[in-house]
């Protein structure tokens, strides 16, 4: 092998591995609050199933595919709250519930374990509400991600499960009239891929 084609071919083989390292670089999102809506569900005295959801929530995602590793950081507004019931709203974020005056966000922050395919399967994180910090993973049922039509970046969005007893963070209204103190939380989740 002559000169010229020996270091063509180490040209070749350093841009290949440059490529390979680009790729393989952790990427970072930024949530889209207009497409980020932490839900909930917990039943009033075991004969119905009250809903309700954060309007407000920011955060970032970083996702590594590649090395099957990434982090989430969600946080939540929580006077945003909405059950659609002003009454309700107005007790949830009083002193008898999430106290918004000294507590108003709740956080969640995780890495992402269990990669099928390139995708998480589940966060393993912590809660923050009321002051109080409790270790939860979510379940995460589904992950896609896409080209977005119109901003020409990638957009991922994920659907996350989990259940938890608000009791342990102090929430514990209701339970002396027999209110189950289960919580499902559901994140439904999209972010932007920084530029």
């Amino acid at each position: 092998m002559n000169t010229v084609n020996r270091a063509r071919n180490i040209l070749l083989a350093t841009a290949i591995a440059m490529s390979s390292a680009v790729n393989a670089a952790p990427t970072n999102y930024t949530i889209t609050p207009d497409h980020t809506y932490p839900s909930f569900e917990a039943t009033h005295m075991g004969i119905s199933t009250w809903r309700g959801k954060f309007d407000k929530s920011s955060g970032t995602v970083t996702l590594d595919k590649d090395a099957k590793r990434g982090d989430v950081n969600i946080v939540v507004d929580l006077n945003s709250v909405d059950f659609g019931f002003a009454k309700l709203n107005e007790f949830m974020v009083g002193p008898q519930f999430f106290d918004t005056a000294k507590y108003p966000v709740g956080t969640y922050k995780g890495t992402l374990a269990g990669f099928v395919d390139g995708a998480p399967t589940r966060v393993d994180g912590t809660l923050t509400l009321h002051g109080v910090t409790k270790p939860l993973s979510l379940k995460v049922n589904s992950l896609k991600c896409i080209q977005h039509p119109m901003l020409k970046r990638e957009l991922c969005g994920a659907d996350a499960f989990a259940t938890f007893n608000r009791d342990e963070f102090g929430l514990d209204a209701g339970k002396s009239y027999g209110f189950s103190m289960e919580v499902v939380l559901r994140i439904q989740v999209e972010a932007l891929k920084n530029d």
